[in-house]
């Protein structure tokens, strides 16, 4: 076991190490496949396990998304772009990049999507809409991202 250990802590003084002399921690550097799969294992441990199961209560009328389109607009759009594509100036230079919610975030939870705007996601630019937002109007953002489906 100690041997396992040893050789883990060494990988990743090794990994630090070239990180440091190749690029550093720089946003425009794209991130090592170990930087990836600590930022998604990161995500994954910060969703409490209850709040996967969470279902949008509200349905999605056509009034309810116009509104949640209005708040999108005002608070989204600078990282998201209008379409939610992620292809901002803003969003483009944050790190993590900021993701396509048409993409791979259509296979999250609705409980998962309601969890990261209500609560934000550290390090990542993405922040904590509980202080200005209604538990209603985001949920009603976590229907207008349903809506946004991208090929």
């Amino acid at each position: 076991m100690i041997t396992i250990l040893a050789v883990v802590l060494i990988g990743l003084g090794g990994w630090w190490v070239w990180i440091r002399s190749a690029h550093g921690f720089s946003a425009n550097s794209k991130p090592t496949w170990i930087e990836a799969e600590l930022a998604a294992l990161s995500r994954r441990w910060a969703l409490p396990g209850s709040q996967n199961d969470l279902k949008n209560p509200y349905p999605a009328t056509p009034e309810r998304l116009q509104v949640a389109h209005q708040l999108f607009h005002t608070q989204c759009a600078l990282c998201h772009n209008e379409n939610g594509d992620g292809h901002t100036a803003i969003g483009g230079a944050l790190y993590p990049k900021t993701p396509d919610l048409g993409g791979q975030t259509q296979a999250k939870s609705d409980g998962a999507l309601f969890y990261s705007i209500r609560n934000g996601i550290r390090l990542s630019g993405m922040p904590a809409w509980s202080g200005q937002d209604t538990d209603e109007q985001i949920w009603g953002l976590v229907s207008l991202i349903r809506s946004l489906k991208h090929p």
